[in-house]
């Protein structure tokens, strides 16, 4: 079998709380202990980047040493108990302002937890503060700056959380994602980031955007730390409607080599560059080498009239959210005016124009291209492609294209970005896409590449 070496990327700095727990079951470490080393890289790195609004070290500490003492006596309450957790800045979190990155926001509280917060805590997480938001996670940007770059963008909207882990101050944050913003600060800050199906998650109490496009994400140090979040969130309080994270448990689904993978042409292809094309063509090759079949629009017709279903999808996709975001954000544009950003306030005057019979056109279309979808995946482990269309761009203003990730925020799908690619000497994200409810199938694909990869 040939043998293909990837330009694998590493992040030395990373802090696994999974990694840390069999020390921490055995007594040599406490959570105490590894909260203190979180705290110790926040006031090293934080002055440049930049990556929390708001920091709770006394709540964090109280809740730690709480840990401690479960673990010592052996009754742990949950797989994330004692695992210092960020919480982006749209998520309502007691004891903190929810502030959306937004002035008319400032000093903002909701007086309780979102569920995905009060699920953490009930399994004894330790929330450690709020992280920097675009604007209502669509807006402008905050002032977070990448780990690896500060002159670089560590993506949007989830900056602060993607920043956060990336830079080894916290082993989890949670991010949201409407289009992008989950994977694509992951990609960047060489997370893991993890998007579940639509609604596996309990989206209450976090702001809307759009409320058929809004997913709850995690962004970890390792597939192992996403897991156990995403599971506790589901597990701990459910998701009205919706099952059950598939698959969902206290360490990811077994690792299973994919049989068949979809290699998934789009828009984005016409964004990256060479290093970028070559990083990629040389995991799809030590993917064939490990006897992985890939398919793609290159030898399979209907491949590519799906991939003319979801180029066009895109900007369906866009409009979605613009129509769904009319509350609360025309109130907001009334009652703020030039205080909500200029962004918000053009996809307003687009919102008004629409009319209920294009909005439902968008949502047939729409359950007509997701069921195209799950028959193109029959027989196969689920789509790759890129998170990103190149590592992280510099500047601050623009977190980078959004392209490669639109079409599985709009149709509703499990998505991972895995960071295994450099590029530059930066990280790059792969994406994996699946079936929906297809999560823990989907996991135990990435769980294979994370291990076997290099």
């Amino acid at each position: 079998m040939e043998i293909i070496t990837l330009k694998r990327w590493h992040n030395p700095n990373i802090q696994s709380f999974a990694r840390a727990l069999p020390d921490i079951v055995s007594g040599k470490r406490t959570p105490r202990e590894f909260l203190e080393r979180c705290l110790d890289v926040i006031a090293a790195r934080e002055k440049i980047v930049k990556a929390f609004v708001t920091l709770d070290a006394k709540g964090a500490r109280k809740a730690a040493d709480a840990a401690t003492k479960r673990y010592k006596v052996g009754k742990p309450l949950s797989p994330v108990d004692g695992m210092p957790i960020a919480i982006k800045d749209i998520i309502a979190t007691v004891g903190m302002p929810t502030q959306m990155n937004s002035p008319a926001f400032k000093g903002w509280q909701s007086g309780q937890d979102a569920a995905c917060v009060a699920a953490l805590r009930q399994g004894g997480a330790v929330i450690i503060g709020k992280t920097v938001t675009t604007e209502f996670a669509l807006g402008f940007s905050g002032p977070t700056t990448n780990p690896f770059d500060p002159e670089r963008t560590p993506g949007g909207s989830s900056s602060g959380s993607a920043a956060a882990v990336g830079a080894g101050m916290v082993p989890a944050g949670l991010g949201t994602q409407t289009q992008a913003s989950t994977l694509r600060p992951a990609s960047f800050c060489g997370a893991v980031g993890f998007k579940p199906t639509l609604g596996a998650l309990h989206t209450g109490g976090i702001h809307p955007l759009s409320a058929t496009c809004d997913h709850l994400g995690v962004l970890a140090a390792t597939l192992d730390d996403a897991w156990r979040v995403a599971s506790q969130i589901s597990l701990g309080i459910g998701s009205p409607g919706n099952p059950f994270l598939s698959g969902a448990g206290a360490q990811p689904p077994v690792a299973r080599k994919p049989r068949k993978l979809i290699r998934l042409y789009t828009r984005g292809w016409t964004e990256i560059d060479g290093d970028t094309n070559e990083a990629f063509n040389t995991t799809i090759a030590a993917l064939e080498a490990a006897g992985v079949e890939i398919t793609s629009s290159d030898n399979n017709s209907a491949i590519a009239k799906l991939e003319q279903e979801l180029a066009g999808g895109m900007d369906e996709a866009i409009a979605i959210v613009t129509y769904e975001m009319k509350w609360p954000f025309e109130d907001y544009v009334a009652r703020f005016g030039n205080v909500i950003g200029k962004r918000i306030r053009d996809l307003m005057v687009v919102a008004r124009k629409m009319t209920p019979a294009q909005y439902e056109r968008l949502l047939a279309n729409r359950r007509r291209v997701r069921d195209l979808v799950r028959t193109a995946l029959k027989g196969s482990d689920g789509c790759i492609t890129l998170a990103a269309s190149g590592p992280a761009i510099r500047g601050l203003e623009f977190t980078g294209s959004r392209t490669f990730l639109i079409c599985g925020s709009w149709l509703g799908l499990p998505a991972f970005s895995l960071p295994l690619l450099q590029v530059d000497g930066l990280p790059l994200g792969v994406q994996l896409i699946g079936a929906p409810d297809g999560d823990g199938a989907l996991c135990a694909v990435a769980n294979w590449m994370m291990k076997n990869m290099n």
